[in-house]
């Protein structure tokens, strides 16, 4: 993608991911219709899909040849990477949406014939917006974030991880887990994967592992934690297919080789 082309985007979508969240905020308070997906904790509220048509008339208003991947069902059907394509969620987060009213995030992520171009994740109610265009950094709230520091250890680290890991057919051994969490300085779930990239891009986490997320949830993500010299792949050490769900591990370039060497590689099933 031209650099001109990028930054014109950008600048559009920043303008939009804003006013988004500030509409979220100012309806926070209001009653909404709350369903379910594939599971009574799988949640999708009135705002998630209202939000998601807001970004869906707006890029096909202004980028009428440009694609759209997105949780709620409003976008295209994406069988390959050509083009220009946005991976939006609308709330990442919707449980913490529902029932702490903070916590969650806005995710944008735009892909240019498979590479990531420019990701952005807006923790709405901090007022928190992380950005990053491809080859010019990561950005919280407009400062630039560094790069990600040398000589990390595990036993230093603070990991981010989600309770799947407990599930009934985990893809880890859950021993093995439990001494990944023994052997870190600490583990934390946040409950929303776009603000846990977001964190590691940042360096408050030196890595997040999950056993399964879909693209809308990693897209922006992902662009932002390259940009300051992490790594990001599924629990095999491959790197993640954009357009597919599968389990996820990004982080600190020495802390992910030891966890997928010493503990994943070990651990899986």
């Amino acid at each position: 993608m031209d650099k001109l082309v990028r930054e014109e985007i950008f600048n559009t979508a920043k303008s939009w991911i804003l006013e988004a969240g500030n509409i979220i905020r100012n309806k926070i308070n209001e009653p909404m219709e709350i369903g379910s997906k594939s599971n009574p904790n799988d949640l999708v509220t009135s705002v998630d899909r209202s939000t998601e048509e807001y970004f869906v008339n707006k890029i096909k208003s202004k980028y009428p040849k440009h694609l759209l991947l997105s949780e709620e069902g409003f976008g295209d059907n994406i069988q390959t990477v050509d083009g220009t394509i946005w991976i939006i969620d609308p709330i990442d987060g919707t449980m913490n949406f529902v029932q702490q009213k903070r916590n969650f995030a806005i995710s944008i992520g735009i892909y240019h014939e498979g590479i990531g171009e420019i990701g952005l994740i807006y923790n709405v109610m901090e007022d928190i917006l992380y950005t990053a265009t491809r080859g010019e950094g990561a950005y919280k709230n407009g400062q630039k974030l560094p790069p990600l520091k040398s000589g990390v250890v595990l036993e230093e680290s603070i990991v981010g991880l989600t309770h799947l890991w407990l599930c009934e057919n985990p893809l880890v051994d859950e021993r093995v887990m439990q001494e990944l969490v023994q052997t870190a300085r600490g583990s934390r779930t946040y409950g929303s994967a776009a603000l846990e990239f977001a964190y590691v891009a940042e360096g408050v986490l030196e890595g997040y592992l999950t056993m399964s997320l879909s693209p809308w949830d990693i897209a922006a993500g992902m662009i932002l934690v390259n940009e300051v010299g992490g790594v990001s792949t599924n629990l095999d050490g491959n790197v993640l297919d954009i357009l597919k769900r599968d389990s996820v591990f990004t982080g600190h370039p020495e802390v992910h080789k030891r966890i997928l060497e010493d503990f994943i590689k070990k651990g899986r099933k």
